[in-house]
């Protein structure tokens, strides 16, 4: 097993659709935890439903303080194991969960999705306005409309939405 290098936001992976149950057993365990949840469009023949569910399937973030945190949130019901990229656990940094809680909570950005893999370079913005103003995304023209791409490095995940494009302002280059 690896080893606890740093206290912080690690990636528990649980059981399939055992996301929320998973996070609510942690909260009543007094460990912080979070699971950023989007809401979907199912289509059945007879209807269709919004519904919840997480952005990233069979992931909770949890805030780890103490190396016995570590354990008890990996004895809860429907964990599985911690995330690892070799024998380091993955961390995922202060700022980019609250990204990722920004994304998830904003009226404004639809469309969102998880997209794992590397896109080419394409044009870096900054959004100027809402609740993300200040995060550099990269953007991908899909069928003339502008999505961003925000990189959650420390998962090799990124966060894909679709954004008014009146948001986003050009980001001068430095030489």
């Amino acid at each position: 097993m690896g080893k606890l290098s740093k206290i912080g936001w690690h990636v528990l992976y649980v059981k399939s659709r055992h996301e929320i149950k998973v996070d609510k057993l942690l909260k009543e365990n007094k460990i912080e935890s979070f699971v950023p949840m989007i809401k979907t469009i199912r289509s059945w023949s007879d209807r269709k439903k919004t519904i919840e569910i997480p952005l990233f399937s069979s992931y909770v973030f949890v805030n780890i303080k103490s190396s016995l945190d570590l354990y008890k949130a990996l004895s809860v019901d429907g964990a599985c194991a911690y995330i690892r990229f070799g024998s380091e656990y993955a961390i995922v940094k202060q700022q980019e969960i609250d990204q990722i809680k920004f994304i998830v909570g904003e009226k404004d950005i639809t469309d969102i999705e998880i997209d794992n893999n590397n896109c080419k370079v394409g044009d870096i913005k900054k959004i100027q306005y809402g609740a993300l103003n200040g995060v550099e995304c990269e953007i991908l023209n899909v069928n003339n409309v502008n999505k961003i791409i925000v990189r959650v490095k420390s998962l090799q995940q990124n966060i894909k939405a679709t954004i008014p494009s009146c948001y986003l302002k050009e980001i001068s280059e430095v030489a």
